[in-house]
Order: structure tokens, then sequence, then C-alpha cells
């Protein structure tokens, strides 16, 4: 399956207000409301990246993978079936709200929900952001990365690889306490048809609001610190304290949203050679920083 990035995200939401002001205060995106029902988050030349829906919960709703055109549209969705997917169509109002031509529904092993899709539609309206953000990282590398849960991890691993043709970036084996009777959970890094270090991960581990954290990029350090001081300012609960990751080399931190799970915000991720790549486990997180214990206090 040709994926090529991951072109949007969805989110669920029971005060759309909470994600504006987060959005444009905080992430320095332009906000616009669809409808009194949807907020759509804009990053670069894109409508959108990020759609905010109104909905009866707060949380993650789904990835919106994007493939090359009509024709790896249909194979797509072909191999999806061919591998007992359910798969669902969305209708012309489905695509009309999302800004694309066509896309479709599917789900993996422990409930994840992702959307196939390709052309959308590109208004090329100016990123100006509201918060002096110099800019995203998105293009050819998609909006950033996710990471969700998976505790059936092996059905998981395999229905990435196998069916969505996902390549291992790296792995991790990461426990919550120095107790070493905790069992260690597993974390994979996933690439798609891009030189984005991992446009997915998998998590060994159930979490509630459907996601681990959604990561976008910025063009600059200073955009990363001066995202930092708005997330005090604004009483955002910090979930990670500012580091440098040693597998994908990303400078960031990690904050909560207003949909329960995190974001990270950084610059200087990787771009990858897949030629030359030779994947790895990282005994690390970090080459400095990231203490998560803060997020648990």
């Amino acid at each position: 399956m040709d994926i090529r990035g991951l072109g949007y995200v969805t989110v669920a939401s029971t005060d759309l207000n909470r994600w504006r002001e987060y959005a444009a205060g905080v992430l320095g995106m332009m906000v616009e409301a669809g409808s009194e029902d949807a907020l759509y988050l804009k990053m670069d030349e894109r409508h959108y990246r990020i759609l905010v829906e109104k909905a009866d919960r707060d949380g993650y709703g789904a990835c919106g993978w994007e493939v090359a055109g009509k024709a790896a549209f249909e194979q797509a969705i072909a191999e999806l079936q061919q591998a007992d997917v359910e798969v669902q169509r969305g209708s012309a109002t489905d695509a009309s709200l999302r800004k694309v031509q066509e896309l479709a529904r599917f789900s993996d092993p422990d409930g994840n929900r992702h959307e196939l899709f390709w052309g959308a539609r590109q208004d090329f309206a100016p990123f100006v952001s509201p918060a002096g953000v110099s800019g995203f990282i998105t293009s050819d590398l998609g909006m950033g990365h996710a990471v969700l849960p998976a505790p059936s991890f092996d059905r998981c691993l395999d229905f990435y690889e196998r069916v969505l043709g996902f390549g291992l970036s790296d792995l991790m084996k990461v426990r919550f306490t120095p107790d070493p009777a905790e069992p260690e959970k597993r974390i994979h890094f996933l690439h798609c048809n891009n030189g984005r270090h991992h446009s997915l991960a998998l998590f060994e581990c159930p979490i509630p609001s459907g996601c681990v954290h959604l990561m976008v990029e910025v063009r600059e350090l200073d955009d990363v610190g001066r995202a930092l001081d708005r997330m005090h300012a604004s009483g955002v609960k910090l979930s990670a304290t500012l580091g440098r990751h040693t597998n994908d080399e990303m400078t960031s931190f990690y904050m909560q949203t207003p949909g329960g799970f995190d974001l990270e915000y950084g610059c200087g991720g990787k771009v990858m050679d897949w030629d030359r790549h030779l994947p790895f486990e990282s005994t690390v997180v970090s080459y400095w920083g990231h203490d998560f214990s803060v997020g648990r206090r």
C-alpha cells in the first residue's frame, strides 16, 4: 500500500472554544470555523491539518492517511478487503467536510480509527500564525506523527506492516517506574513513503483518549521556546520537559491538549534516507531532557 503521509487528523471535542483558544493561543495555528460543529486548524498552504469535530466526548478521532490518487485509493481499499478488514466508503458529505475527493474508513485490530483519502483541496492561502510561529514542517513529510495505543501489540504491528505497508524505523522498551518487576512496554516507530523518521508509532498500553500523543514540527528552536512560554502563560499542563530524542533527534516538549492526549511540539527532526537506514533499539528515550515524570505529578 502506497501511503504517502499523515495528511490530517480528526479530534472529538465537547467544547470547540477550548480548542480554538488552545490552537491559536498556544500552538500558533490559524483557526477557521467550518460550521457550528467543526473547526479547521491550519498549519500550511492546505486548508487545514487538524479537524476538530463537535462530539459528546473529548478524545482522538482518526488519522487521515494520504495516497497518491484515485488508482492508489482503489488499490488500497482492495488490499484492505483482501486482508478481511471492514472498509466503509465515506459519503460525499464526509468528503466535503474533510475537503478531499474521496475517503474510506477502517480500524486496526485494537479499534484505532483511520481514514484513507486522495485529492486534498488546497486554498493556497498563506499561513500567518496568530502567535508569530515562523512555520510548520509539513509538505512531503506529512503533518507530523501520531502515537497510538496498541495493547494487542503483535496483531497491530502485523496489520500496519503487512497490510498498510509501514516500515520499522526503530524500537524501544520502556517502564514507568524503576521497578524491574514492572513488565516492559514496547514502542515501535513506523514510517511510510516519505522521509519523516516516523509518521506513526505503536505503544503497548491502553490509552483512554485514543492517542498517546500527536507531534507537530516547527521551523525554528525559538518557535519551540516561545510555545513553551505560551503554554505556561495559558495554564496548560506540561507533560514532559524540553529535551532531544535519540531516534528522530527532535528537540521538543510535551503538553496536554483539550482532547486528553498529549501534543509534542518540536523542531529539528531528521529527514531519513531509507536505503541507508538500519533499524535499532534505543535504550534511552533522549540525549537529554524529556522528563515525563512532570506529567504524572
